[in-house]
């Protein structure tokens, strides 16, 4: 019987001894926290508020309760979104503009106590508009197209001053995205066709100088040649004449005897009788 009591204080001991291990460990595991790598904390204290410093990688101690850590990603994050801006001669064009953003780590209590972890959603957006529709606005629509390494360049350093307003720093920005509204695009394909019909109208214009400069050239040249033959003429005589014109009469006599369908018919008496024979022997 006296072991029954002895027994059941064990067992009593052992189930203190078992909470306060539980005890101790919750107490433990709600002290630290673990930072990890690409991250940083910012502490937050009921009494103290956000505290100033900024906490590092690694695992870390806390007044359970009384503090509370928050972490923030540091490492660089992509955002798109797009904007409708007027242009200096009022067209609307849309751009699309990538950043490339990270917080300033010396800064995010400030961050935290202004924005909260959500800070570039709230903050890129904003400036992102109010930045393309000032820069747009400075330029005509063709402008765009032809200078655009230099509005890039303007969004990218507007960008990055106003970023490094909020303790944001821009690594990159980019256009990545410029359309026209239905109106200019149109307007640009007219134009795109007059100039080529313009170009077509040129090349036509030429074409008919050159063929009347070699009109030109080519009666000059006849000219000159009925003057030269003229001038042998007169010198020489038209022996050269006619013994061109016997010469083309022989060659056209050859095509003639060596074609099946001509008959030479010799003039003269000759000529007449062999004509009746044949219009006797079509009687018959």
């Amino acid at each position: 019987m006296a072991g029954g009591p002895a027994a059941v204080s064990f067992l009593t001991n052992i189930a203190k001894a078992a909470a306060g291990l539980g005890l101790s460990a919750s107490l433990l595991s709600a002290s630290l926290y673990t930072v990890d790598g690409g991250e940083r904390a910012v502490i937050f204290d009921r009494f103290r508020g956000v505290l100033p410093e900024t906490v590092t990688e690694g695992t870390h101690f806390l007044v359970p309760w009384l503090q509370k850590p928050y972490i923030f990603d540091i490492r660089t994050r992509p955002h798109n979104f797009s904007s409708n801006s007027g242009t200096k001669d009022l067209q609307m064009v849309n751009l699309t503009l990538r950043l490339l953003s990270r917080p300033d780590v010396d800064h995010l209590p400030t961050i935290f106590t202004s924005l909260g972890l959500e800070y570039d959603d709230k903050v890129l957006p904003s400036i992102g508009n109010e930045v393309l529709k000032a820069v747009v606005a400075q330029f005509n629509a063709d402008q765009l197209l032809t200078e655009r390494p230099h509005v890039s360049a303007l969004v990218r350093d507007a960008l990055i001053r106003r970023a490094r307003e909020f303790n944001i720093i821009l690594d990159d920005v980019a256009i990545t995205h410029l359309s026209y509204g239905i109106e200019f695009s149109q307007a640009v394909e007219k134009k795109q066709v007059a100039q080529q019909e313009a170009e077509r109208s040129k090349f036509l214009v030429a074409k008919a100088e050159q063929e009347r400069r070699a009109a030109i050239v080519r009666a000059e040249g006849e000219s000159e040649s009925a003057r030269l033959i003229s001038e042998a003429t007169a010198m020489a005589g038209t022996g050269l004449i006619e013994l061109r014109r016997i010469e083309a009469a022989k060659e056209i006599a050859a095509e003639l005897a060596r074609s099946p369908n001509v008959a030479y018919v010799p003039s003269g008496d000759n000529g007449r009788m062999l004509l009746g024979l044949n219009a006797s022997g079509f009687g018959r």
